[in-house]
């Protein structure tokens, strides 16, 4: 029996120093295809980057529902959350205000079972399917793109949840 043991590499947190570290809950959207899996990626408002669909926690509710709200406002796309976290990622965030901050972005699934065509973000970004060694290719981030490449879906709907 193989067991999915995540390793995480080690978090750039440089701006720390100064500033205090934030967290962020993001969805790495999936879809079971012929060919196997695919992941959703999304770009990001100001630079227009490739990234995860992510949003501060929210009282009331959990990491998991977070980053289901964040893949439904930022890339249109409803399923099932799992409360499992495939791992962690550092990156400076951009604020309103010009302010880069120190964030950490944990990472939930989604499969997705519905994409839609108004949501509330559609005027601001764009969202695309990609594999997922395609997906880690276009983010930034070396934790992620690790996050993204070592991804097994099967695995985690197999899993009780």
């Amino acid at each position: 029996m193989s067991m999915f043991r995540p390793s995480q590499l080690p978090l750039a947190m440089e701006a720390a120093k100064k500033r205090q570290v934030r967290s962020q809950f993001a969805a790495l959207p999936f879809r079971m295809t012929d060919d196997g899996f695919q992941v959703m990626l999304v770009t990001s408002r100001t630079r227009k980057r490739w990234i995860l669909p992510k949003g501060w926690p929210e009282p009331g509710l959990t990491p998991a529902q977070c980053a289901e709200k964040e893949a439904f406002e930022e890339g249109g796309v409803k399923g099932k959350a799992y409360d499992l976290c495939l791992g962690v990622y550092s990156y400076a965030k951009l604020l309103d205000d010009g302010l880069l901050i120190p964030c950490l972005g944990m990472v939930f699934p989604i499969r997705v079972k519905t994409v839609l065509t108004k949501y509330p973000e559609k005027e601001e970004r764009k969202r695309k399917w990609f594999s997922a060694k395609k997906a880690a290719s276009l983010v930034d981030e070396p934790e992620l793109k690790k996050i993204i490449k070592s991804f097994d879906p099967y695995w985690v709907v197999r899993r009780k949840s």
